[in-house]
């Protein structure tokens, strides 16, 4: 049985879930930046955090491995330009070190995650 269908739907994935969960914080977050972020770092740091539950989802619904596996690593990658985003946002003084702290900490459990499913892949 290909791997990629072994489950009935990305939904069941922990990871979409807490991808989902993460752009969630990142909307959050980014009401807190200044208007003039609006078509800036707001609209860049939201699409990197909508990209990871998304390619998984695109991912899991390929017809072979490889293609979810292809996809895993360019949620992984996406995973990347959010955590510097929100390190730009801490440093700009947008959020508090706690609030970078939380979403570090978000960012590495997916991290994790995504890299735990590639090597059962």
């Amino acid at each position: 049985m290909d791997e990629t269908k072994k489950f009935r739907d990305y939904r069941d994935l922990l990871i979409w879930q807490k991808g989902l969960v993460l752009v969630k914080a990142v909307y959050q977050l980014t009401k807190k930046f200044p208007n003039s972020e609006i078509y800036a770092l707001s609209s860049q740091v939201q699409r990197a955090a909508v990209s990871i539950p998304s390619n998984i989802a695109e991912g899991q619904c390929r017809q072979h491995q490889g293609e979810f596996k292809q996809f895993l690593y360019i949620a992984l990658g996406s995973s990347g330009e959010v955590d510097t985003q929100m390190i730009v946002a801490e440093q700009l003084g947008y959020i508090s070190q706690d609030e970078l702290t939380e979403i570090h900490a978000q960012i590495e459990e997916i991290r994790r995650l995504i890299r735990g499913l590639v090597a059962k892949l």
